[in-house]
């Protein structure tokens, strides 16, 4: 599960000076909203962007932070982080998208995500596919995305809510790609098995064969 909120455990991960700056910049940003497209690419310099947990680091924290002090709703606010994501880099784009569902802004970033995940950045693909798109990505788009980390060899276990969102379309998409695999003479992705055992009616006697030679095995 990927935790929502980094900024209670970001303290431990930044120094007495990069604290004090944070502070500053946040408020400042919630001052003047315009302040922040010079903050935010600041961060990573003044923060640091050492690994936080399994799923943040600290920059993207950092950047978390300053996002969430914007004193703005809706369509300005859409119109801000969409600006931030689109003329950052890499590490800055990582960070919006993780804070998507810290934000007030409804299906308005869905674009964001979609960028994302039309792209081969596999680090932007597992950012985009944090809370923010299993409340919002429309079911064909969620089904599409899992598939692609499939292909990009993005373990499953970091797409978000994939066990409540996995319905029978996408265990039959998941058991039509082991199919192709195993014609190929290729191995099955672990990750996706379960999905697809979730549904056993979509397996297919191909697949149902490997599965329990596996299991015997």
């Amino acid at each position: 599960m990927v935790p929502a909120d980094p900024r209670p455990i970001l303290s431990a991960g930044l120094d007495a000076s990069a604290r004090g700056w944070l502070d500053e910049a946040a408020a400042a940003i919630a001052a003047d909203a315009t302040t922040i497209r010079r903050l935010f690419p600041a961060a990573r310099r003044r923060c640091g962007h050492s690994r936080l947990n399994d799923h943040w680091t600290v920059d993207e924290a950092a950047r978390a932070v300053l996002l969430t002090a914007l004193p703005l709703r809706g369509r300005h606010l859409a119109d801000e982080v969409t600006s931030l994501h689109r003329h950052g880099d890499p590490a800055e784009q990582r960070a919006v998208l993780r804070t998507l569902p810290l934000l007030d802004l409804g299906d308005l970033a869905l674009p964001l995500v979609r960028e994302a995940l039309r792209g081969n950045d596999t680090t932007l693909i597992e950012a985009a596919l944090g809370p923010y798109a299993t409340q919002y990505l429309p079911g064909p788009e969620y089904r599409q995305a899992v598939l692609k980390c499939v292909f990009c060899e993005i373990p499953l276990d970091r797409v978000h809510g994939l066990t409540a969102r996995a319905d029978r379309e996408l265990a039959r998409m998941l058991a039509d790609f082991a199919h192709e695999r195993l014609a190929a003479g290729r191995d099955v992705p672990q990750d996706i098995r379960p999905v697809v055992r979730t549904f056993p009616d979509v397996i297919g006697d191909a697949l149902r064969h490997a599965l329990e030679e596996e299991e015997e095995a």
